[in-house]
């Protein structure tokens, strides 16, 4: 406790008037002097006796409590301090300044934290600074410490620091490190084209004489076969890739780790394209013109990203003219250009109740058959003509078809139905909820004609009369094939009995067909939204496993799976940090990135001063790397440099918190104005002698 005195006054007039009284008394006191009168002294102390007693002065009495000064110490525990040896360095550091700072005496310290920013915002250390100033009071801050490897990522401004700055900067300065920059990559691909990306290697740091100026470049599409090449360092890339998947596709790339980098967190990249077809080529084949042609029609041309060619034989089985096959149509049919020569350019082929007529022979049946069996799709629409000597499951065709017609052609009313596996099926999973349901089941309109089918592989998705296939898949070879026993789904799209979900059957089921993978039955993909990791898995199959999540420093988790709706399998799990994770249940295998592939913290890792140095310069203080040896500390006057060899300094900031405060007036009022009468009466009589 420390006390002092000032004196205060309390005017008992406006100053204006005081200053005024006190001007006249002046003009009046020299004017006694310049006429030689021999009181004018006593007049003089007369008149400042009186404005004293105007002023009203008071003895202030002020009682102080000496405040302790503040070292402030910022400690960089974000992702880049934690590399290699930093964060022991970081700790040894913090522990050294403790115990100096408390051997200071009258010294308190705060610490404040630096975790890692939300949002890849990296260090935050000019942020954190500038709010912990907000609430400390600067008149109380001796110092301030930052330790860190100086990447900081906020805007370093100019600030006007009441105490000098000090960098502890962690690291060493043999650390080198290698990273990986995507610098262009396309949202967008044509599938079936090249596209280019363009990539580069750059080393940072002390990079030793001896290491290669080539780096081990692996990448995978889709989590397929890993591909290698060398690529050179410090200098951009393109790499060509074609995309033979719609959708997103996944492409990581990664480097081999090279001896005694710094991190391997900023060697993987991974890149998401979106491929997308340039154009869909579909031939449609129909037999004798039916109501359901104008629903093909309708569908497939309401997308102007599909080509669609289509044919129909006009005539009818009925009718013997002696008229020549060749000679029926109204153009030509290039039957061998579109079954022979130009078959592999087409996505889709739909055969729409279609009879053999001979127009094709069994060689070109074959070679549909072939077109499917290599990676093509087919569907066949089946009417009566499906269960007739003239089927096209009688042709080589049929070897591939998932099902076997039997003669018989079902004529009543009933509506389809989606079978326990079809609930399943991302074709018709959800299709029932589409439509209200109704007292007997789905709420849609019935058909009334279906062809008998004994299934024989495939899945049965959707059934008919007293639960008769009525839509089988198959998968053959590397392509698909869908049969449709009924050619009545046009009853749905003309609203017959409240109609049914009729445009997205006859859509999921064309995508499914051309491969779209948001309809593949066995999927293994995640989302991210913040830290969170939402993994769904796709199955045909009764229960799933668990999904071994990777993450991007090597650790493994386990996560059980839920279902969420019939052959939806759900998890949610908050991942640790940002990076690039890798999922795994069974064979199937995926990826998610959440965040960038290498987060602000890893972009440069080098530890520096120059980012800090304007502020450490500004404040007069000092940078000491911590492995060249810590720091003593000294007290140092303010306006002096606060740094030198081996030894950083502190201001004292003499701070204190009043605790009392006394007054009390230096005279009374009246004995202020005896004095004055006092003094003007003694000028009286001494020049009245």
């Amino acid at each position: 406790m420390i006390g002092g005195q000032e004196i205060v006054f309390a005017p008992l007039l406006p100053w204006l008037v005081i200053a005024l009284v006190a001007t006249g008394a002046v003009l009046m006191v020299g004017l006694a002097l310049w006429q030689g009168l021999r009181g004018w002294w006593l007049r003089g102390l007369a008149a400042f006796a009186l404005i004293a007693a105007l002023t009203n002065p008071s003895l202030l009495t002020e009682e102080r409590e000496t405040l302790s000064d503040i070292a402030l110490v910022l400690v960089d525990d974000t992702a880049s301090n934690r590399l290699g040896t930093r964060e022991a360095q970081t700790e040894a550091a913090l522990a050294h300044l403790e115990d100096a700072l408390d051997g200071l005496g009258d010294m308190e310290t705060r610490i404040v934290r630096l975790p890692d920013g939300p949002r890849n915002t990296g260090t935050q250390l000019t942020t954190a600074l500038s709010e912990a100033l907000a609430d400390l009071p600067r008149d109380r801050i001796a110092g301030v410490f930052a330790l860190t490897d100086g990447q900081v990522h906020d805007e370093v401004p100019s600030m006007d620091l009441p105490a000098p700055l000090h960098l502890l900067q962690t690291g060493e300065a043999t650390d080198w490190d290698r990273r990986l920059i995507i610098r262009n990559a396309p949202a967008f691909a044509i599938l079936g084209e090249p596209v280019t990306l363009t990539l580069r290697v750059e080393d940072q740091g002390a990079v030793p004489a001896d290491t290669s100026r080539f780096a081990t470049l692996q990448y995978a599409i889709n989590g397929g076969e890993t591909m290698r090449t060398m690529v050179p360092v410090g200098e951009d890339m393109e790499i060509t890739v074609t995309l033979d998947r719609g959708g997103m596709n996944v492409l990581q790339f990664e480097l081999e780790e090279a001896e005694d980098e710094l991190t391997m967190r900023n060697n993987a990249a991974i890149v998401q394209i979106n491929g997308v077809r340039d154009r869909l080529s579909v031939l449609l084949v129909s037999g004798e013109p039916n109501a359901g042609q104008r629903t093909w029609r309708n569908l497939l041309k309401s997308d102007p990203a599909v080509d669609l060619v289509h044919f129909t034989i006009l005539r009818p089985p009925d009718r013997h003219d002696g008229v020549p096959v060749n000679e029926l149509s109204l153009i030509a049919f290039p039957t061998r250009e579109l079954f022979v020569e130009k078959i592999d350019e087409f996505d889709l082929i739909i055969f729409d109740r279609y009879r053999r007529r001979g127009i094709l022979p069994n060689s070109y049946f074959a070679n549909i058959a072939r077109y499917v069996e290599e990676g093509g799709a087919l569907l066949v629409v089946g009417g009566p003509e499906l269960a007739s000597a003239d089927s096209i499951w009688r042709s080589p065709l049929g070897d591939v078809f998932p099902a076997r017609p039997t003669a018989r052609v079902i004529e009543q009313g009933y509506r389809p139905r989606v079978t326990e596996l079809g609930q399943r099926h991302p074709v018709t999973s959800g299709l029932e909820a589409l439509v209200p349901p109704g007292e007997d089941g789905p709420g849609w309109g019935r058909w009334f004609r279906q062809i008998e089918l004994l299934p024989e592989r495939g899945q049965t998705v959707m059934s008919g009369v007293e639960d008769r296939p009525l839509l089988v898949l198959d998968r053959v070879g590397e392509g698909r094939l869908a049969l449709l026993a009924s050619d009545q789904t046009w009853l749905w799209d003309r609203g017959y009995e409240g109609g049914g979900p009729q445009l997205e059957l006859l859509r999921r089921l064309a995508h499914w067909m051309m491969g779209e993978p948001d309809l593949e039955e066995e999927t293994l993909s995640a989302t991210a939204e913040g830290q969170r990791i939402t993994i769904i898995r796709r199955t045909l199959r009764d229960e799933v496993g668990e999904v071994t999540v990777t993450g991007p420093d090597g650790a493994t988790v386990d996560l059980a799976l839920t279902e969420d709706s019939p052959g939806d399998y759900r998890a949610e799990w908050e991942a640790p940090e940002i990076g690039l994770y890798r999922l795994q249940e069974g064979e199937l295998e995926s990826v998610v990135a959440l965040g960038p592939q290498a987060p602000r913290e890893f972009e440069e890792t080098i530890a520096t001063p120059e980012k800090l140095r304007p502020l450490v310069t500004a404040s007069r203080g000092g940078v000491v790397r911590v492995e060249d040896g810590l720091p003593e500390l000294r007290l140092v006057r303010e306006g002096r440099a606060a740094a030198g060899r081996g030894w950083l300094g502190l201001t004292p900031r003499d701070a204190y918190l009043t605790t009392e405060l006394r007054s009390a007036a230096l005279l009374p009022g009246w004995l202020w104005l005896m004095l004055a009468a006092g003094l003007a009466l003694g000028a009286w009589l001494r020049e009245g002698r």
